[in-house]
């Protein structure tokens, strides 16, 4: 299956909660692709993918995060006015409702939208009968 592994996890909603977790990963050679990040009452959700989840995963866990693991989908969205419905059209098309999505933090060469949907199979279904290119383990190694 095309799709690549998004880390979730809750912060306390407090002053260097989130740049102590970027910190954290960047000691330790992790990279930050995407993210999202969000408060909810006095926490702050933060979703994101990494250029190593593997690592990230245990570097998250030997620090005492509680930490959840799900698949999402990337795909390449052309970069003109407009170019994000070339992947959302689609899928409203085929009535699949959408969770979340967030852009990359930025590659130099293409961009590319994070997306979580519940239907995953029919949505990279969707996504190859409409010609929109879906990145695999080829996101991790985006520069």
């Amino acid at each position: 299956m095309e799709t690549i592994k998004e880390i979730d996890l809750m912060l306390k909603k407090e002053p260097g909660a989130l740049s102590d977790v970027i910190d954290l990963l960047g000691a330790n050679g992790v990279n930050i692709l995407a993210f999202c990040a969000g408060t909810e009452k006095d926490k702050m959700k933060l979703q994101f993918v990494a250029n190593d989840p593997e690592k990230a995963v245990n570097v998250l866990k030997t620090a005492g995060y509680k930490i959840a693991v799900k698949e999402v989908m990337a795909c390449e969205i052309p970069q003109h006015a407009g170019g994000l419905n070339a992947v959302l059209k689609p899928l409203k098309a085929a009535g699949i409702p959408i969770d979340y999505a967030y852009l990359c933090i930025g590659t130099g060469e293409i961009s590319a939208l994070i997306l979580s949907v519940k239907s995953m199979d029919k949505a990279l279904k969707v996504m190859a009968d409409n010609w929109i290119r879906v990145l695999g383990e080829e996101f991790y190694h985006l520069q």
